[in-house]
């Protein structure tokens, strides 16, 4: 199925955001990335706050379908938790690396502005509340703190790996995290 011009804008928009920050989000620089006719974005976003707030919301709906529960494999281990975070790093800063840039360039945008930013605080504290259950289910002691420590750990790795070095191994610094907070 072909990609609605308006899906094509919004990928467009997430890409220049990923790629070239912030200040490359116009309608015109969209329409030429995703290849459309002049003013095709405008046609759907108005503003640049309507295309801030579409292009939040693209990024929100797009990972709730990457990180739909159903889809996971029941983690009964400390070591299961380790490695699927450490997978989950790995992709966030490899093939999505380009929407994972635009998502905290997105945050540090629109950060102060509680309407913008509120699909993108839902997506966090659902993702909060999925972090805690499965560190509950391996076991983990304490597994509110336990999991606001490994998302803790996962962003700044996460950053570190966007800005400074894409080649960093996640997993060694994941598992002795677990195993430390299993030891608590």
């Amino acid at each position: 199925m072909a990609a609605t011009t308006k899906e094509r804008s919004l990928e467009a928009a997430v890409a220049l955001l990923g790629e070239e920050g912030i200040r490359a989000l116009t309608h015109a620089r969209i329409d030429a990335r995703a290849e459309l006719p002049a003013g095709s974005t405008s046609n759907w976003f108005r503003t640049r706050r309507a295309l801030l707030a579409g292009v939040v919301d693209h990024i929100a709906e797009r990972e709730r379908a990457d990180a739909d529960p159903s889809a996971l494999p029941d983690l009964t281990a400390p070591a299961q938790l380790a490695d699927l975070l450490a997978r989950m790093l790995e992709v966030q800063s490899g093939p999505l690396a380009a929407r994972t840039r635009a998502r905290y360039a997105l945050f540090l945008e629109i950060g102060a502005d509680e309407e913008l930013a509120a699909p993108l605080h839902r997506q966090r504290a659902a993702f909060e509340a999925w972090t805690e259950q499965i560190t509950a289910d391996v076991g983990l002691a304490d597994p509110v703190p336990a999991a606001r420590a490994l998302m803790a750990l996962c962003d700044g790795l996460l950053l570190h790996r966007l800005t400074v070095d894409p080649a960093l191994e996640v997993r060694p610094v994941l598992e002795r995290a677990v195993r430390d907070l299993a030891r608590s």
